[in-house]
């Protein structure tokens, strides 16, 4: 008997795609606190700011958007706290 592994589909191979700043690739230099829309794009359904690694944003511009929604949030443009915000 032969030690092969037979599959009758292909394995899955993950391929991750790479992640990039938007702020970066869209050339965007300041990030408007005034603009919720756009900010909820950073948001999860609870309200809390995502994570680098999920959204890929350079920790220059992760900062930039973190003090815009705490902005936002202070002049109720935000919510700080939501059941479903999507």
């Amino acid at each position: 008997m032969n030690n092969e592994i037979r599959y009758l589909n292909p394995p899955t191979v993950e391929v991750k795609k790479k992640k990039y700043c938007r702020f970066k690739k869209a050339h965007i230099k300041y990030v408007d606190y005034k603009d919720p829309e756009f900010l909820k794009r950073f948001l999860n359904e609870q309200g809390k700011i995502l994570p680098r690694r999920l959204t890929g944003t350079s920790l220059k511009f992760q900062r930039k958007v973190s003090q815009a929604v705490k902005r936002a949030r202070h002049l109720a443009l935000l919510p700080y706290v939501t059941d479903l915000l999507k």
